[in-house]
């Protein structure tokens, strides 16, 4: 009788330990860890897309400098920016220190910034904006910064919904029994006016 008893106890438990994880998976558990990888994964796209504009930049400046070689000033601006950035440790810890996070993104917008003073030389040199090769690099470049865009408002909203759950019931409580060590994330902050949107790209 006590075998049978004990086995029946034990079907009871493995029943309700069922029910409670069901029940908890349905009351957003789950929810922190899964939108915090929603946020590594955004931040993985912004990161791809800043190193497409970086991988774009030497070609760029080979192009430029065949056509307005005496314009080393700017020039060497891009160059010394883009070698800023390259420089610069990326990684996963980068979304855990604020103020590494910022450094880097001033660093980004010192290379748009040099960017966008390269663009203005080039409206000087007619010859080079009709170079294929320019023209080619103007595409992949507008492309980019658009895609730049696209990545920071998905992490932007990443990081908004994730930050939200853990303020908010039910997920303030799972964030104060299971994830306490599960900071909030910073977003990035606007550096200037409209700086929400993706930089314009027109050698036209």
């Amino acid at each position: 009788m006590n075998v049978v008893f004990t086995d029946g106890r034990r079907l009871w438990a493995g029943a309700l330990l069922c029910l409670l994880v069901f029940g908890l998976s349905g009351c957003g558990i789950n929810n922190i860890p899964t939108y915090d990888e929603q946020v590594k994964a955004a931040w993985a796209q912004v990161e791809n897309q800043y190193q497409r504009r970086a991988d774009l930049i030497p070609n760029l400046v080979k192009t430029v400098k065949a056509y307005a070689a005496h314009e080393r000033e700017t020039l060497q601006a891009v160059t010394e920016a883009r070698a800023k950035v390259s420089s610069m440790q990326v990684d996963e810890n980068l979304l855990n220190d604020p103020a590494k996070l910022q450094q880097f993104e001033a660093a980004q917008a010192q290379l748009s910034s040099a960017l966008a003073r390269l663009m203005v030389v080039v409206e000087r040199y007619p010859n080079l904006k009709a170079d294929q090769n320019f023209l080619a690099l103007q595409s992949q470049l507008e492309g980019t910064e658009n895609r730049i865009g696209v990545a920071r408002r998905d992490y932007i909203q990443a990081v908004e919904r994730y930050n939200r759950e853990i303020r908010t019931f039910p997920g303030r409580i799972w964030h104060m029994v299971l994830y306490s060590d599960m900071p909030l994330r910073e977003t990035f902050q606007a550096t200037s006016e409209d700086a929400e949107k993706a930089p314009e790209v027109d050698f036209q």
